[in-house]
C-alpha cells in the first residue's frame, strides 16, 4: 500500500500552473492513501476534489476555521472567498471522519487542524491522519500542545483493525524536534500513554536526501532557511502478520515539472506492506 503526505503550498506562487504539476506527480506515484496540506477551495472549486476525480480516488475534506489569516497573506480579487484546509484522498471509501483543530495561542491561531480518515481497504480498515502544525520557528512548545492533541485523535479512532494508524503531514519540525520525539513516544515519554508510532524514514536508505523544505526548491529558497526534514509519515507497530510493516520510503515532486515546481514542499512517499505476504 502506498501512502503519500504532501503540503500543497495553498494558493501562493503560479499556484493554476502549480495544480497540472501536482497531479502530475501524483498521477506518476499511483497513490492508494494521500494526505494532503494548505488545500484551496474557491468558488465551487475544491483542489483535492478536483485531484480525486482526476485520479479515480475517493475525497474527505475538512477546511480550516480561521482562513481569514491567510487570505490577508495572497493578493488575489478572489483572496476574501479562498478556504485553506487537510484533506484525505484515498483508493478506498472513507467511512468515518472526525476533524480537529489544533490548540494554539491567538497570535498563531490560524486554524491549522488536524484530519482523521477511516480508510475501508479490502481486508482491513486504515486508520489515517493528516495534520499541519503551526510554522513558527519560535513555537516548539505550541506544537508540543498540538502533537498531544493529535495523539489523542489517533488514541481514538485506532482500535477495531489490524492495521496500524498511518499520521501524516507538515509538522513544521525537524525529526530529532522535542513534537516528534513526543509524536513517536520512543525518545521519550509518549503524549498519549502507550501510543508509539515509529518515523517512517528511519527505514530510508541512510545516504537517501531527506529534505522536504530546501533552498534547492525556488519558492522554500526565498525565506532563506536551511535544509530540513518537516515532513513527515510515522505509523504505529505492525499488526500480527506485518500489517503496516515499512517497505521503502522517499522523497517525491522534488523538483520541476515541465518547468514548474508543483509546491514550496517535496512530498514523502512509503510503500507499507498488507501483511507478511504483501506483494508492494
Amino acid at each position: 500500500m502506498r501512502v503519500v503526505t504532501w503540503n500543497l503550498w495553498w494558493r501562493f506562487g503560479p499556484w493554476r500552473q502549480r495544480q497540472k504539476a501536482v497531479l502530475a506527480v501524483l498521477r506518476e506515484l499511483e497513490p492508494d492513501v494521500v494526505g494532503l496540506q494548505e488545500v484551496w477551495a474557491a468558488g465551487g472549486e475544491n483542489l483535492a476534489e478536483w485531484l480525486a476525480g482526476e485520479l479515480g480516488l475517493h475525497c474527505a475534506w475538512a477546511p480550516s476555521a480561521a482562513p481569514e489569516r491567510w487570505r490577508k497573506r495572497i493578493a488575489d480579487p478572489d483572496a476574501g472567498s479562498v478556504d485553506i484546509g487537510n484533506a484525505v484522498l484515498s483508493r478506498w471509501p472513507v467511512v468515518e471522519r472526525e476533524a480537529l483543530t489544533l490548540p494554539a495561542p491567538p497570535e498563531l491561531a490560524d486554524g491549522r487542524a488536524a484530519l482523521y480518515a477511516r480508510v475501508a481497504a479490502p481486508a482491513f480498515d486504515i486508520p489515517f491522519f493528516t495534520a499541519h502544525l503551526t510554522s513558527a520557528p519560535h513555537a516548539s512548545a505550541v506544537r508540543r500542545a498540538q502533537v498531544t492533541a493529535l495523539a489523542e485523535l489517533v488514541a481514538r479512532h485506532s482500535g477495531g483493525t489490524p492495521f496500524p494508524p498511518v499520521v501524516t503531514g507538515d509538522f513544521n519540525a525537524r525529526p530529532d524536534s522535542d513534537e516528534i520525539r513526543l509524536l513517536g513516544g520512543t525518545r521519550t515519554a509518549p503524549a498519549v500513554p502507550g501510543l508509539v508510532l515509529h518515523d517512517a524514514w528511519d527505514y530510508a536508505d541512510p545516504t537517501a536526501p531527506a529534505a522536504t523544505w530546501t533552498p534547492e526548491n525556488p519558492y522554500a529558497a526565498r525565506v532563506l532557511e536551511p535544509a530540513a526534514r518537516i515532513d513527515h509519515i510515522h505509523v504505529g507497530p505492525p499488526g500480527p502478520i506485518g500489517e503496516g510493516h515499512v517497505r521503502q520510503i522517499r522523497r517525491a515532486g522534488h523538483g520541476p515539472v515541465d518547468g514548474v515546481w508543483p509546491s514550496d514542499h517535496a512530498a514523502v512517499v512509503a510503500d507499507l506492506a498488507e501483511g507478511e505476504t504483501a506483494i508492494i
